[in-house]
């Protein structure tokens, strides 16, 4: 190695455009191979290979799980121009010169590449190597990577179309009924860009004794595939929650938004490894597994565009929202609670009626204390308001 290291003093690959961060099916990848060398050397031949592959390992129990799917495969021999070559094609290299061995070849059309990918269990690679053959010498070689995006138009009908759902839930303490709780949700499309809000249109009810959360997040979905197994990763990327909800009243989200963090585009036309995306909105039930939607989304890099796209769609989504709803007169101020006798008892420390937690040791029940009672308020009418926001309303 340190002999070898002396005889040839820069060996290495540039691309002919260093700033280009990726590549596209039917693109043009050039560059050259640089050689210096200290000594005079003579090269039998410079191959270049570029080798674009997916491959799949995990364990599972002893057993190692390993798929691999190729994708690019270039190879050529590599000339230098005027430079004069003996019978066998070898060429002698002299120090003080630098040597550029010119290269370039064009990927597949779009469509039959995958996007560049790197996760847990797995990874799309692309990279082009050059091997330098030298009499009675080990063959040297050096090696680059570069990226490829699969371009992924979501401006499509399929994807600028609604999307919804609703679930319900029976809920049980002790195998006693205790109510239900139910969800109903509508996204105005399933296809968006990083930096793009989602709307979201939905109403909660709630007729159990537990006080419950409203919550939506945005989830990644990674599918390894590998000797006819498969393995699922799930990670949450961002989430926003509503207000609590308790027994008997209902809560309704008009426009409310949640942004698609910067990620990836979605990866769907890989054999062995998926990347998918959905819009989870369910609802936090203490001592009860959550009721959950699940509306599927897909992460494009050709999209609706702009960011006011983008607004100016969540701003029609919310007045068609509100349109929806009957106009309300403002409620009149309510009367004074002034000439309601305090009772004594509200001295008395208070206790939480439920702390906002997402795990299981949260309260299940409403239990005020037994020797506290708050006083009837002075009866007013009240009407409610439309603001956009979340809102509470009876249960009907």
């Amino acid at each position: 190695m340190v002999a070898m290291a002396k005889r040839v003093k820069t060996f290495h690959i540039q691309f002919t455009d260093p700033s280009k961060t990726f590549y596209c099916g039917g693109e043009k990848v050039s560059g050259r191979v640089s050689v210096e060398v200290n000594e005079v050397t003579r090269v039998s031949a410079v191959k270049l290979l570029a080798l674009g592959s997916a491959k799949v390992e995990y364990a599972k129990g002893k057993q190692r799980c390993r798929q691999a799917a190729e994708y690019l495969r270039h190879e050529e021999v590599l000339l230098l121009d005027e430079q004069p070559s003996d019978s066998d094609g070898s060429v002698v290299l002299r120090p003080g010169n630098k040597y550029e061995y010119m290269f370039g070849f064009e990927l597949p059309q779009q469509g039959q590449l995958v996007s560049s990918y790197k996760g847990k269990f797995g990874y799309v690679q692309y990279y082009v190597k050059a091997m330098m053959e030298r009499s009675q010498q080990p063959t040297m070689e050096c090696k680059k990577a570069f990226e490829v995006e699969e371009p992924l138009d979501v401006n499509t009908p399929d994807l600028l179309s609604p999307t919804g759902g609703s679930k319900e839930k029976k809920v049980t303490c002790m195998f006693i009924p205790d109510g239900q709780v139910s969800l109903n949700a509508k996204i105005d499309r399933r296809g968006f860009c990083e930096g793009e809000d989602i709307c979201i249109n939905a109403k909660f009810e709630n007729t159990c004794s537990r006080i419950v959360v409203p919550k939506a997040a945005i989830i990644a979905k990674h599918t390894y595939q590998a000797n006819g197994r498969t393995k699922v990763c799930r990670q949450k990327l961002s989430a926003v929650r509503g207000n609590h909800i308790i027994s008997g009243m209902c809560d309704a989200w008009q426009g409310k938004t949640i942004r698609v963090p910067k990620i990836k585009p979605s990866m769907l036309g890989c054999n062995i490894i998926r990347v998918e995306y959905a819009l989870t909105i369910y609802i936090h039930i203490p001592g009860s597994e959550k009721l959950l939607l699940e509306l599927p989304l897909v992460i494009g890099t050709a999209g609706l565009g702009s960011r006011s796209n983008s607004v100016s769609s969540q701003e029609g989504s919310v007045s068609s929202a509100s349109q929806s709803w009957v106009s309300l007169r403002m409620p009149s101020s309510p009367p004074s609670y002034c000439d309601i006798s305090r009772d004594c008892r509200l001295d008395q420390p208070l206790t939480p009626l439920l702390d906002d937690f997402d795990g299981d040791d949260s309260p299940i029940f409403m239990n005020p204390p037994p020797t506290f009672q708050f006083p009837s308020p002075p009866a007013y009418t009240e009407a409610e308001e439309v603001n956009g926001n979340a809102r509470m309303l009876p249960v009907c």
